[in-house]
């Protein structure tokens, strides 16, 4: 006779209604665990790697009798920098050539994505015009441009800057105190005064006092569908408070104007011939792959988009300004990060035309010093910075004008 008492048989098991076992779990099923396990063994075999590389490449530079380390970084450099941002001479260390040369990186790449994203948008609005001739140029400087090698339109550019403009002492005025030549730009400046500085940051200040003054529009128009005017008092909260520190430090006015003097100018401030050709090979190349973007972006959007914002009367410009180009951004933005990341890092070709960026000063350092591993380690470092930075912000302004759902 069957003891179904102690089998179990016909009563419902405390595991589930249909009395059968369940399995029991077990951590090598399971999908979270195995995920770690398999992040865990990725990340030790690369730090054996890595650790592996390192110490062997330590011990073959000291078989051969070569230094390694950052201690080259406080050694005098011995060489010269024909444009600066900071004071620099020959008597200068390493490490303050290698800033000189990450600033002059980071001037022409900022200056290269505002230039280049104007000129780009400009350039992708006319390649959809109806107008033939507008429409036809734009796409005749699309297609020939991108089609082109960057350093094609250095050496171009740069042939043309310093064969074509005249020398120093016929240089062509543009205005009161600005001259062009051969050796770049000279524009006149306001002489040194540490009121200056203050001037900058108050105006720094004002910016985010602007920047919340918007936030407070945001809300009053999300919430009685008025906005607020923000255009005119963002102006005067930025310059305002500029224009008061300004007035409160002696309200300094001299100028330092650049005057030819024997066969160069002196004084004021210059564009080199080498930074100009620089910026503006970036800027027309990168404008036309930026262009591409925007026109496909605009296309993205629907038509019916277009049809909507004519029935309730808003004139082409409106209908671009309000309606295209805040949905158009959304296709935009994720493409054109990676042109202003290319844009970035294309700046090293600078050394071709010898300008002296983060790659040219790098390459002087190494010639000298023989710290090659080190240089290449901060050119890497560098750019993986400036290209994440780049990336984080435009990440964030993505998410700012994302679609919400209410």
């Amino acid at each position: 006779m069957t003891d179904h008492a102690h089998t179990g048989v016909g009563t419902p098991g405390p595991s589930g209604p249909s009395g059968k076992a369940q399995p029991k779990s077990s951590l090598i099923y399971s999908e979270k665990f195995r995920a770690v396990i398999y992040q865990v063994v990725l990340i030790v075999t690369v730090v054996a790697i890595g650790y592996y590389l390192y110490s062997n490449t330590l011990a073959n530079l000291a078989a051969r009798g070569i230094q390694s380390g950052f201690g080259f970084l406080d050694v005098r450099a011995g060489f010269d920098i024909n444009d600066s941002l900071i004071e620099y001479s020959n008597n200068s260390t390493y490490g303050q050539a290698f800033l000189v040369g990450i600033l002059n990186t980071i001037r022409v790449a900022f200056f290269g994505i505002i230039l280049a994203t104007v000129l780009g948008v400009i350039m992708g609005i006319a390649r959809l015009s109806t107008n033939w001739m507008v429409n036809k140029f734009a796409s005749i400087y699309v297609e020939v441009l991108r089609n082109i090698p960057l350093l094609l339109h250095l050496f171009f550019l740069y042939g043309l800057l310093i064969n074509v403009l005249p020398r120093p002492r016929d240089s062509w005025v543009l205005g009161p105190s600005i001259f062009f030549s051969n050796r770049g730009l000279k524009v006149p400046v306001m002489a040194d005064h540490p009121i200056w500085m203050w001037v900058f940051i108050a105006m720094l200040a004002g910016a985010v006092a602007a920047y919340l003054y918007a936030r407070r529009a945001d809300r009053i128009q999300a919430a009685t569908g008025n906005r607020p005017p923000t255009f005119l008092p963002s102006l005067g909260l930025i310059f305002g408070f500029g224009v008061l520190v300004w007035l409160v430090g002696g309200a300094p006015t001299e100028v330092n104007a650049p005057e030819l003097r024997g066969f160069n100018f002196q004084g004021g401030a210059t564009l080199r011939a080498e930074f100009l050709a620089l910026l503006l090979g970036l800027v027309i190349y990168t404008s036309a792959f930026i262009a591409e973007i925007v026109r496909s972006g605009i296309q993205a959007v629907n038509y019916g988009q277009t049809e909507a914002a004519k029935a309730v009367g808003l004139n082409p410009g409106q209908n671009l300004r309000l309606v295209i180009l805040p949905q158009a951004l959304r296709v935009i933005i994720p493409p054109i990060t990676s042109q202003y990341l290319n844009l970035t890092k294309n700046s090293s070709l600078a050394i071709a035309i010898g300008y002296p960026e983060l790659v040219a000063v790098g390459q002087t350092a190494l010639n000298q010093s023989g710290q090659a591993i080190e240089v290449v380690g901060i050119w890497m470092a560098v750019y993986v910075t400036l290209s994440l930075l780049t990336s984080v912000f435009m990440n964030w302004y993505n998410g700012r004008i994302a679609l919400t759902e209410r």
